[in-house]
């Protein structure tokens, strides 16, 4: 059973209620995402399985430039 019920065709782009498509048998997927909640009850639960306690988990998280490398770039941009 689909975790949602309205599924869209990955092939031909058709909507049914199956994950499989009934027009040309294609895989059909959720149309939409799942609703989120900030007073989600597994957040918990996806934490420990992503293991985000992990000080290795912290280093895989992309870093945004610091303040002065993106003043240079974008002097640099207006300069060209």
């Amino acid at each position: 059973m689909p975790r949602q019920l309205l599924q869209q065709c990955l092939n031909c782009g058709a909507w049914c209620l199956e994950t499989t498509c009934p027009q040309c048998g294609g895989k059909a997927q959720a149309a939409a995402p799942l609703k989120w909640s900030p007073e989600d009850h597994r957040a918990n639960i996806r934490r420990q399985l992503n293991n985000v306690e992990s000080p290795e988990w912290s280093q895989t998280i992309p870093t945004l430039p610091s303040l002065e490398e993106m003043r240079s770039g974008a002097g640099e941009q207006e300069e060209e």
